[in-house]
């Protein structure tokens, strides 16, 4: 009887001990990922205060150093990530935390190439639409960190049966690398750099190239099953759906910048992509993810390709479906 005594207690102050050890490689991880990702965040803040300085610098290398710092210091974040010791049950979050801070490193090391450019004359348009181009980047980073990284970082800690953030909780960090959407903004990028040009919203300057403009859209999914016109398409609203836009360029010039919207009528519920360039006789599937779930019922749900300049004829943007959400 002694002898099973003590077998028992050895087995429990086994399993106490591996969960014990378990939990703290949880918290290390936990702790690691929310300095590292607070150093990231505060890279994207040194970005944006040098961008939003430009227009008034007139030292254009001394710019172009301090933004080549910034691209060291993404990249090193990046490399720091990939030295995590990273728990089992944090892998999923690991994946995408290495993801989020590649799409910053990558984006940081693009907008550098385009700082010069983009300050000179004869070479703005581009230059500040590629910039724009790599916000989007930066901004989807955001999303994806709040929105899967944190979480899956969260679930795993509960499952554990570790307090997740309060006085004694675990803390959750936030994403917050890029200031405001109105960076996606070609146009308010120009003006933050004091750029010498006329961007469009659609990244384009000056006037239209001669010949024929536009897009046609092809079909529309959701969720991946293709929506008909004349019936009633039952569209799931919780997660909010994503809506799969296949359109075509029928015009006779590459275009750039190219907004693809998804609208539910009669709601504020709206959702939108970009592609960065079109080319004439080619067909392009925009993925775009409402902003938030739709009301449940039914609503015409417009999905349109906003115009390009030199666009005349609009008769083909736009498909509209009658959606039941449920």
């Amino acid at each position: 009887m002694i002898v099973l005594v003590a077998l028992i207690l050895i087995v429990v102050g086994v399993r106490s001990c591996q969960v014990s050890a378990r939990n703290s490689a949880l918290r290390d991880y936990d702790n690691s990922v929310a300095s590292l990702i607070q150093r990231s965040n505060q890279t994207g803040h040194a970005l944006f205060s040098e961008l939003s300085g430009a227009s008034g610098s007139s030292n254009q290398t001394g710019l172009q150093t301090q933004i080549n710092q910034t691209r060291a210091q993404a990249l090193g974040q990046l490399s720091q990530a990939r030295k995590l010791s990273v728990p089992s049950q944090m892998q999923t979050a690991q994946q995408n935390l290495l993801l989020t801070l590649r799409m910053r490193s990558d984006a940081v090391s693009r907008i550098a190439q385009q700082i010069q450019p983009a300050l000179g004359k004869s070479t703005a348009g581009a230059a500040v639409a590629a910039i724009a181009r790599q916000m989007s980047f930066l901004y989807a980073s955001d999303v994806l960190y709040n929105g899967y990284v944190s979480p899956a970082i969260a679930s795993a800690l509960r499952s554990a049966s570790i307090p997740v953030a309060g006085a004694n909780g675990q803390p959750i960090s936030k994403s917050a690398f890029v200031p405001s959407s109105q960076w996606l903004d070609a146009t308010f990028v120009a003006a933050k750099l004091g750029s010498a040009t006329t961007t469009s919203s659609t990244g384009t300057s000056g006037n239209a190239a001669p010949g024929i403009h536009g897009h046609r859209m092809v079909s529309v999914s959701a969720n991946g099953v293709a929506l008909q016109a004349g019936v009633t398409n039952s569209v799931t609203a919780n997660p909010p759906p994503t809506f799969s836009c296949t359109f075509e360029n029928d015009g006779q010039n590459t275009e750039h910048e190219v907004v693809v919207k998804v609208t539910v009528v009669g709601t504020s519920v709206s959702g939108q992509a970009i592609e960065p360039e079109t080319v004439p006789g080619h067909t392009y599937t925009a993925q775009v993810t409402l902003s938030s779930s739709p009301p449940k019922g039914s609503y015409t749900v417009k999905a349109t390709i906003e115009h390009v300049p030199g666009e005349t004829v609009f008769t083909h943007n736009t498909q509209t479906f009658t959606v039941a959400f449920h």
